[in-house]
C-alpha cells in the first residue's frame, strides 16, 4: 500500500476482559487469571489487525485503564478531585489531583509495547500520553514544598523516559495523545493554555534527535468517549497553527467528523511544514454507521488535493474506546470500520496512481 494507514490506538475490550477487570477489582480474580484474559484479548486484537492487512498495529490498549492514566497505576499521593472534563452529552471524566512530589510514573508504556511485540509480526506503534495532559494533575493552589516548576521538570523527565524507552524497545513509532489541545482553546480562548501545552511538549520533544523526532507523532481530536466529544465546537483554525509548532515528525488529525473537511485541509496546507507527515482521519469512531471503502477512498482523494501524497497517510479520528469502561462501540463495529479504512486507503492509492 503506497499510502500508509494506521489506527490511533484503542479498540473496545472483549466482554470477557471487561468482566475480568471488574472481578479483579473486586478481589474475585487473582492477577494470574487477569493476565491470562489480557493475553487472550491482546493476541486476538493483534491477529485480527494483521489479518485485515493493517501495515502497522497497536495493542489496542487492551490492558490500559485509559489512554491518559496508565502512568498513574499504583501511585500514591493522588486525590480523586482533580480537573473535570465535560463532554457534550453531559457526562464527565475527572482526573486525579497530585498531592505531593516528586512526580514519577508508576508505569511506562514500554511494558505494553513489549507484550505486543511478542505477538505481532508487523511493526508496532506505541501511543503514550502527552506531558501536557499530565500537567493537569498539578493543583491550581500548588503543593507545599513542591513548586509547579519542580513538578514540570520532573514531568518532562518522565515523559522523555516514556518515549525513549519505547523507541529503544523497538517501536516503529511513538504517538503522543494530545486531545487536550483543542479542549484548552475552549477553556481559554486567549490560547495561553494551548501555547503553554505546546511549549511543554516541545521541551520534551527537543531532547530527541531529528531522526528520533521523525518517529514521533502527535494525535489530536476533540475527544471521543461514550459516543460524545468535549470540543468539536471549537474552530479547528484556532488549534492548527499552534499544533504545527510541535517539533514532531507526524500528525494524526481527526477529520472525518468535521463538518467542513475542505476548509480544515486548507488550513493544514497553509500551516504544516514540508517535513511533517499528515495522517487524516477518514473514519469516525463515534458514528455507529460503518463507512464504506468508497467513502474512505473519496476522503483520501480529497485530502490529496491539499497534502502531497508522499506526506499523506490515513487513520481513524480517535481511539474506539480510550477508557476501558467505554462500551458505546462494539468490538465488531470497530474492526469493520478499520477494515473499511484499510480497503478505502488502498482504493485511493490506486485512484491516485501511487
Amino acid at each position: 500500500m503506497s499510502i500508509t494507514t494506521e489506527l490511533i490506538g484503542s479498540i473496545p475490550r472483549p466482554d470477557y476482559l471487561l468482566d475480568g477487570m471488574a472481578r479483579a477489582a473486586a478481589g474475585e480474580l487473582d492477577p494470574a487469571g487477569l493476565d491470562a484474559l489480557a493475553t487472550r484479548a491482546l493476541t486476538d486484537t493483534i491477529e485480527r489487525l494483521e489479518a485485515l492487512g493493517s501495515p502497522v498495529v497497536t495493542d489496542g490498549e487492551q490492558t490500559k485503564p485509559s489512554f491518559a492514566t496508565y502512568p498513574l497505576r499504583g501511585l500514591g499521593a493522588l486525590a480523586p478531585d482533580g480537573v473535570v472534563i465535560p463532554f457534550a452529552d453531559g457526562h464527565t471524566r475527572q482526573l486525579p489531583r497530585l498531592t505531593a512530589g516528586p512526580f514519577r510514573y508508576g508505569e511506562f508504556a514500554a511494558s505494553y509495547l513489549a507484550a505486543a511485540r511478542k505477538i505481532a509480526t508487523r511493526p508496532v506503534k506505541q501511543p503514550v500520553i502527552a506531558p501536557s495532559a499530565l500537567s493537569l494533575l498539578y493543583p491550581a493552589d500548588g503543593i507545599d514544598g513542591y513548586p509547579r516548576e519542580a513538578f514540570l521538570a520532573d514531568l518532562a523527565d518522565q515523559a522523555e523516559a516514556d518515549i525513549r524507552q519505547c523507541l529503544a524497545g523497538g517501536a516503529d513509532s511513538v504517538q503522543l495523545d494530545f486531545t487536550e489541545g483543542r479542549l484548552s482553546v475552549k477553556l481559554d480562548p486567549s490560547k495561553g493554555v494551548l501555547r503553554d501545552f505546546v511549549d511543554l511538549n516541545n521541551t520534551v520533544l527537543d531532547r530527541f534527535t531529528a531522526a528520533e523526532r521523525a518517529r514521533i507523532g502527535v494525535h489530536t481530536c476533540p475527544g471521543g468517549d461514550q459516543d460524545s466529544v468535549h470540543s468539536l465546537d471549537v474552530d479547528y483554525a484556532e488549534l492548527l497553527p499552534d499544533l504545527f509548532r510541535l517539533h514532531a515528525g507526524t500528525f494524526y488529525l481527526q477529520l472525518a467528523s468535521e463538518p467542513d473537511r475542505a476548509r480544515v485541509l486548507g488550513i493544514v496546507k497553509e500551516h504544516s511544514r514540508a517535513d511533517q507527515r499528515i495522517f487524516v482521519g477518514v473514519i469516525d469512531p463515534i458514528d455507529p454507521r460503518v463507512e464504506t471503502a468508497e467513502e474512505v477512498r473519496d476522503r483520501v482523494v480529497e485530502a490529496a488535493g491539499y497534502i502531497p501524497v508522499e506526506r499523506l497517510g490515513t487513520c481513524d479520528d480517535c481511539g474506539f474506546a480510550p477508557f476501558a469502561d467505554d462500551v458505546s462501540t462494539s468490538r465488531e463495529t470497530a474492526f469493520a470500520k478499520i477494515e473499511a479504512r484499510i480497503e478505502g486507503t488502498r482504493l485511493a492509492a490506486a485512484a491516485l496512481g501511487v
